[in-house]
């Protein structure tokens, strides 16, 4: 469903930019609707937040503790902020969202450094790990206290779960905790066809980001602690980094309406499903060339450079590499048949 354009009266294209640019799903506001009867206690202390923090314990187990706030760049910061001191460092693959997409955010206001990782794939993999595992113990350096990873990866890739036991398994030989960027978890678990705690609490994940903008929720995402305990002064640490919302219970009442049955997958599963639509139908078109596995709802491709910007004007979408004429098509819980089918018509015609 999509809102009418105020000038023209007809419904706005949908574009293949991001997952974000979607609108939020008619059932998140329909239990919107509903909790904006009477008064509630304010700051989360309701029952429409007790309700989503069940929600959570029952898709991640019953240690998972959950705190709600307003952005993916706040709940990777103020989660990473919770576990870790100044002169220590993150670990992360180059491109991560922490590293490249949050504007410096999680080096301001956790102080830590970021050791980045060039990967192909946007994986981590163990010896990625260990290879910043230097200089232990020495006053000069910076100390390694949390590895992040993505998933989906920004590159669309997905992790399985051995390979985030693994790494979990890595980092916790060395003291470190694995924290994840889960911004787009519902799609790597739909696109694996398992559950939320497969991918997270049960391979060892102690620290998730969990999102819920990109698959259909209106700004509303998680800080769950997982394999270690919520710090008992990460309240504070919420209020300060201004993430805490005084109604909160309709943040709450969108993870509620997400995790209480089928949404999450039914919306990640539909965007991937267009996504390997869309990958299969530019793969033998002339000069494109897909570079990466199209595992989830994302689609990066290399194209002519002289078709980007009159595609451009048609769709809206991001360039990923101009030096290599890469470009990244995301699909979302409303993208249609009839949307893919258009937009690689208009890429067949300015190819041709």
């Amino acid at each position: 469903m999509t809102a009418m354009d105020s000038t023209s009266g007809t419904a706005p294209r949908r574009h293949f930019a991001s997952d974000n640019n979607a609108g939020a799903h008619p059932e998140i506001l329909a239990a919107i609707a509903r909790a904006n009867q009477g008064h509630v206690t304010a700051y989360g202390d309701d029952p429409f937040t007790d309700a989503a923090r069940g929600r959570f314990r029952e898709h991640f187990g019953p240690q998972a503790e959950a705190f709600f706030v307003f952005g993916g760049t706040g709940a990777n910061v103020l989660g990473i902020q919770a576990v870790t001191l100044p002169h220590q460092a993150v670990i992360c693959p180059e491109g991560a969202h922490i590293d490249v997409d949050e504007c410096g955010a999680p080096e301001r206001f956790t102080g830590c450094k970021l050791l980045t990782v060039p990967t192909a794939d946007g994986k981590l993999r163990p010896a990625d790990i260990e290879r910043h595992l230097v200089g232990i113990g020495f006053e000069h350096h910076v100390q390694p206290r949390v590895v992040s990873i993505s998933q989906t990866t920004e590159l669309g890739t997905v992790y399985t779960p051995d390979e985030v036991r693994t790494l979990a398994a890595t980092a916790h030989r060395h003291d470190l905790l694995l924290h994840m960027d889960g911004a787009r978890l519902a799609n790597a678990a739909a696109a694996l066809n398992t559950d939320l705690r497969s991918l997270t609490t049960e391979p060892g994940v102690d620290l998730l980001s969990f999102g819920g903008t990109k698959n259909g929720l209106l700004g509303a995402e998680a800080v769950v602690f997982l394999n270690t305990p919520a710090p008992a002064h990460f309240k504070y640490v919420r209020k300060q980094g201004m993430q805490l919302a005084s109604k909160m219970r309709f943040l709450a009442v969108q993870f509620d309406a997400l995790l209480g049955g089928d949404l999450w997958r039914r919306n990640a599963a539909h965007a991937n499903a267009k996504a390997r639509r869309l990958a299969q139908a530019v793969r033998n078109l002339p000069g494109v060339r897909v570079t990466q596995k199209v595992e989830a709802n994302a689609v990066f491709a290399v194209i002519p450079p002289r078709v980007i910007t009159p595609l451009q004007q048609r769709y809206h979408f991001y360039v990923w590499n101009e030096r290599l004429s890469e470009v990244r098509w995301m699909t979302a819980f409303d993208t249609t048949d009839e949307d893919v089918d258009g937009f690689v018509a208009a890429l067949r015609e300015l190819l041709a």
